[in-house]
C-alpha cells in the first residue's frame, strides 16, 4: 500500500532510539523526508546515519530537547529551512520517571509536565503555520496508561490523559484545515525504557529480569513484547495521507494487553 509520502516532510521527536527511531526509519522507508531530534548531538546524528544507510532517504538531524521552548522553535525552523514546509509531526518524548504518588516530588511533576505535556503543546503550536493548504497529520506517541493505569507510573498515568484531552480538542479545531491528529498508544515493546522498568520491578520483587519479563509477557494477549518496527507501521499510517478519515482517536498498539473497552 502506497501511503503517499513522496515529497512530504515529517518531524519525529526523541528519535535517537526506541519507538521514535523505529518510526522515523519506517517513514523514511515509505519515502518521506524525515527530520529527527534528540538531546544528544552525537546520538541523533548516529541515528540519522543509520536511517540514511538503510533507506537512502533525506534525513535531517537536529539536537533538541523537547522540554525546551527554544529548542522546539529551532527544530521547526531547521525543518522549514531545509524542506520548505511540514506535512506531518510525530510527537514523542522519553517517558517520565517511575514512582508512586508519595515518592514523586514537585520538581519531578514540573519536569514531567514540561517534557510530556508542554512539548506537545509547543510542537503543535509552532508546526501549524507550516502545514500546507491541503492539510497535515499529527501523531502523539502515548501509552496504554491512558486506558489502563500502569502500577508505579503515576506521572505517565496522569499526564498522558491530559494530552489525550488536548488531542480530542484539537481534532475538532483542526479538522476544517484537514489536519488530523491521533495518538498511537504502545503497550509493551522491546525498548530500553521497558527493559529499565522491568529490571526495577524484578529487583523489587527479588526475581531475575528474565522472570519478570516472562511474567509481563504472559499478560499480553499475543504472549510477547512487540518489536518497535511493528509499532512504527501504525505511526506511519496515522501520519500519512492514507489516513483520511480518522482523527481524535487513541489507537491501542498493545498486542491485547488492555482488556477494557
Amino acid at each position: 500500500m502506497d501511503l503517499g509520502f513522496r515529497n512530504r516532510t515529517v518531524i519525529v521527536t526523541a528519535a535517537s532510539k526506541g519507538l521514535g527511531k523505529a518510526s522515523a526509519l519506517r517513514l523514511s522507508e515509505e519515502g518521506a523526508n524525515v527530520v529527527i531530534c534528540g538531546r544528544n548531538a552525537d546520538t541523533i546524528e548516529a541515528a540519522a546515519a543509520d536511517i540514511r544507510s538503510a533507506t537512502g532517504g533525506e534525513v535531517l538531524a537536529v539536537r533538541a530537547d523537547v522540554s525546551s521552548p527554544a529548542d522546539i522553535e529551532a527544530l521547526i525552523g531547521a525543518a522549514v529551512e531545509r524542506f520548505g514546509s511540514i506535512d506531518g509531526l510525530v510527537c514523542n518524548a522519553g517517558g517520565p520517571p517511575a514512582g508512586t504518588f508519595t515518592s514523586i516530588t514537585d520538581e519531578q511533576w514540573e519536569s514531567a509536565f514540561q517534557q510530556n505535556v508542554m512539548s506537545v503543546v509547543r510542537l503543535v503550536r509552532h508546526t501549524l503555520p507550516h502545514f500546507p493548504a491541503e492539510g497535515g497529520r499529527i501523531v502523539y506517541v502515548s501509552s496504554t496508561s491512558i486506558k489502563q493505569p500502569i502500577p508505579g507510573l503515576v506521572l505517565s498515568n496522569s499526564l498522558r490523559l491530559g494530552v489525550q484531552g488536548l488531542i480530542k480538542t484539537l481534532a475538532d479545531e483542526l479538522a476544517p484545515r484537514n489536519i488530523l491528529i491521533n495518538a498511537a498508544a504502545p503497550g509493551r515493546f522491546a525498548t530500553d525504557r521497558v527493559r529499565s522498568l522491568d529490571e526495577s520491578r524484578a529487583s523489587a520483587a527479588g526475581i531475575t529480569y528474565e522472570a519478570q519479563r516472562a511474567r509481563n509477557e504472559s499478560e499480553v494477549g499475543v504472549g510477547r513484547y512487540g518489536d518497535p518496527a511493528e509499532f512504527a507501521r501504525y505511526v506511519a499510517f496515522l501520519a500519512s495521507p492514507a489516513n483520511s478519515y480518522m482523527t481524535g482517536q487513541a489507537l491501542m498498539v498493545d498486542g491485547g494487553l488492555v482488556r477494557g473497552l
